[in-house]
C-alpha cells in the first residue's frame, strides 16, 4: 500500500526480489547510475537471538550490492548507516570523526561493516559514497519503533503500558521529511570520494517523555511498568546524540522537532492502522 502513489508513475518501476539473490540483483540493477541502498534488518532487540539474521541482510547483501553496482557499471552509492555505530560515546553530542569503542549490538556492528565495504569499494574500484547515521527516524510509513510499539500496547489495553528499561534513556530522533531532505541536499553539495554525515537533531528526549506526549495524544493514562534496567535490551544505548554540525554547514536544518515529529507519527498511526495488521 505504501507504494500505490508510486507505482502510478511512469518513472517507478518495482521489482520484488532478494539482495541475497545476487542474479537478479544483478538484473535490477541494469541501465542505472545510482544506488539508495537502505535495505536492512531494524529490529536491533532480536539480535542476539537471530545473530545471523544482521549479519545477512545488514553487511552480506552489502556486499551484493556493491558488486552488483561493479558488475553493471555504477559508482554512486548512498547508505543508510545508523548513530548506533557509536556505541556507549564518551562524547556528547557525538561527531562523526569520534572513535568507535566496543560495538553493543549486532545490528550496530553490521551497519558499520558495511560502510567498511563501501569505503573499500570507494578506494578499490572509484566508487563515490555518501554514508548517513542516523538517530531513529519518525513520522508517515513509520512500521517499528517505540512509538509503533507503545501505540499498540496502549490500543490493546489502555489502562497499562509495559516499558523497556526504566523510561529514563535519552535518545534522539529525527522526522523522515528533514531526513530525505538532508540525504538530497548532502548528494548535491558534498562531493568527497567518501561522504559521512550524522543526521539528527539538536535535542535529544527521555523515553518518558515520549511516553507522555503518546498517552496526551491518545487520551489515556496508563499505569507504567517499567522492566528497570538503564537499558531496554541488550545492545540499547542509554544515551544517542549526535552532533550535525557536518550536514548543517551545507544548510540544513531540521524543520520538525521530536515532539512534533512524535505527534505527526501518532497521527499517522491513528489514520493508518492497517499497518499494524502487515507487522502481525
Amino acid at each position: 500500500r505504501f507504494l500505490q502513489q508510486a507505482n502510478t508513475s511512469e518513472k517507478f518501476k518495482l521489482i520484488k526480489g532478494d539482495l541475497l539473490d545476487e542474479d537478479e540483483l544483478q538484473k535490477a540493477m541494469a541501465n542505472h547510475d545510482f544506488v539508495f541502498h537502505l535495505a536492512a534488518n531494524a529490529d536491533v532487540r532480536f539480535g542476539t537471538q537471530h545473530p545471523c539474521k544482521d549479519l545477512e541482510q545488514n553487511t552480506i547483501v552489502t556486499h551484493n550490492v556493491l558488486e552488483a553496482m561493479r558488475s553493471q557499471g555504477i559508482s554512486k552509492i548512498v547508505f543508510s548507516s545508523t548513530g548506533s555505530v557509536y556505541g556507549e560515546a564518551s562524547l556528547f553530542p557525538t561527531p562523526e570523526e569520534a572513535p568507535f569503542p566496543v560495538q553493543t549490538s549486532f545490528y550496530a556492528a553490521s551497519k558499520l561493516a558495511g560502510e567498511g565495504l563501501i569505503t573499500a569499494y570507494c578506494e578499490g574500484f572509484g566508487f563515490q559514497s555518501w554514508i548517513f547515521r542516523f538517530v531513529s527516524i519518525l513520522g508517515e510509513r513509520y512500521t517499528h519503533g517505540h512509538v509503533f510499539d507503545f501505540y499498540r500496547k496502549l490500543k490493546a489495553d489502555p489502562s497499562r503500558l509495559k516499558v523497556l528499561g526504566n523510561g529514563k534513556q535519552r535518545k534522539s530522533y529525527l522526522y523522515i521529511q528533514d531526513c530525505i531532505d538532508a540525504l538530497l541536499l548532502a548528494m548535491e553539495k558534498s562531493g568527497e570520494k567518501v561522504n559521512i554525515f550524522n543526521l539528527g537533531v539538536d535535542d535529544y528526549c527521555e523515553v518518558n517523555d515520549s511516553i507522555r506526549w503518546i498517552c496526551k495524544e491518545l487520551g489515556v493514562t496508563p499505569v507504567l511498568e517499567y522492566s528497570g534496567s538503564e537499558r531496554g535490551w541488550i545492545g540499547d544505548n542509554p544515551f544517542i546524540f549526535l552532533d550535525t554540525k557536518r550536514i548543517q554547514s551545507l544548510g540544513w536544518k531540521p524543520k520538525i522537532c521530536i515532539r512534533d515529529g512524535v505527534l505527526k507519527t501518532v497521527q499517522y498511526l491513528k489514520e493508518n492502522e492497517w499497518v499494524f495488521e502487515s507487522r502481525d
